[in-house]
């Protein structure tokens, strides 16, 4: 990067001292110095760190913003490792893929004593809610949702089998029917009687698509997860759900109702109708969306993500970490309970 950073500081923090080295090292550089360590806001799966660097010398000389991504104190049991993140991270980069750059890693033998990776940082947001109200997004609503289905498309093309995707589970151990029967088994342990979330279940069991070629599934592609700056997508976001899968998986995710926030009335991620998200996704010569497909994938949607929410609250009601908005999650299994029994009432579909 171009300019010219001022003589390091010598008043760093052992962390930062740690962290300055392994960036060095990692870079080629002569010297590191950070100038910005700070916890961002958001994130209940992983903690985000700002982090801006000066490097002297190496691949990264000059002026860095960056973003440091480790696991939260207690994470969900389903969520991926910063390693295997980083290494998914990568591949969906090398498929030109509108990303993060994707820079370093390290394991819990590093200089925080617990894993993490190093990405650049983009500019933009990922507040959801902001995405739904904001007028100017507004007049560009279909455009930036013809965007998203390319993007998705994108990720699809990544297939199996990849040697540097190897440590991903197989397509047949994580299909519909073994989602179906892992949500059944957390069910039962959470103890609480959810009788939607078993009625779903069981329509679920019954209406199993047949397979069809497995594709890199992003498994938590939704609005809050991608950065707008202004009305220009900078970057995907949040790949720790990451996985073989069947494509419909992740459009299914992206137009139920639990991802419109301000906007239930907008399928297509609370920002458009799903015709410009499917129309983007089908120009990329992805094949053609099944509207049936979606239709399986959506209710599965609402269970796994009702199951998320109890997770999450569980966490703070019998993990101990005190984290509000882990609390609040909770509620939102409710919430997924009543678009299931809209989704499923006999009067409106076959």
């Amino acid at each position: 990067m171009a300019g010219t950073p001022s003589r390091p500081s010598d008043e760093r923090s052992p962390r930062k001292e740690a962290l300055a080295r392994f960036l060095a090292a990692a870079s080629g550089a002569t010297s590191v110095e950070i100038t910005r360590f700070e916890r961002l806001q958001g994130g209940s799966v992983a903690e985000n760190w700002a982090l801006d660097a000066s490097f002297w010398g190496g691949s990264m000389a000059g002026e860095a913003r960056l973003v440091l991504r480790t696991p939260s104190p207690t994470r969900l049991a389903s969520s991926l490792s910063p390693a295997a993140q980083f290494a998914i991270l990568k591949a969906a980069f090398a498929a030109g893929v509108t990303v993060p750059e994707p820079l370093f890693a390290s394991g819990e033998e590093g200089p925080l004593g617990k894993p993490f990776f190093i990405m650049r940082r983009v500019e933009g947001t990922a507040g959801a809610q902001q995405i739904t109200r904001d007028p100017r997004i507004e007049a560009a609503s279909d455009r930036i949702a013809e965007t998203l289905g390319r993007e998705l498309a994108r990720i699809h093309r990544i297939r199996p089998p990849r040697a540097d995707l190897s440590f991903l589970p197989p397509y047949d151990e994580v299909a519909a029917e073994r989602q179906i029967a892992g949500f059944r088994a957390s069910l039962d342990r959470h103890g609480a009687p959810r009788p939607v979330l078993e009625w779903a279940m069981a329509w679920l069991e019954r209406h199993v698509p047949p397979l069809v070629p497995a594709v890199l599934c992003h498994h938590d592609f939704r609005t809050g997860n991608y950065m707008l700056e202004g009305t220009r997508l900078t970057g995907i976001l949040d790949w720790e759900f990451a996985g073989w899968g069947d494509p419909h998986e992740d459009i299914g995710w992206f137009c139920s109702k639990g991802w419109r926030f301000a906007r239930l009335d907008r399928e297509a991620g609370g920002i458009a109708d799903r015709a410009p998200f499917y129309r983007g996704y089908e120009a990329e010569g992805e094949g053609a969306v099944d509207p049936a497909r979606v239709r399986f994938w959506e209710v599965l949607a609402s269970v796994r993500w009702a199951m998320l929410a109890l997770e999450q609250s569980d966490r703070y009601m019998k993990g101990g970490e005190k984290n509000l908005d882990l609390a609040l999650t909770g509620r939102r299994a409710t919430e997924c309970e009543l678009e299931l029994l809209m989704l499923l009432d006999p009067g409106g579909y076959a």
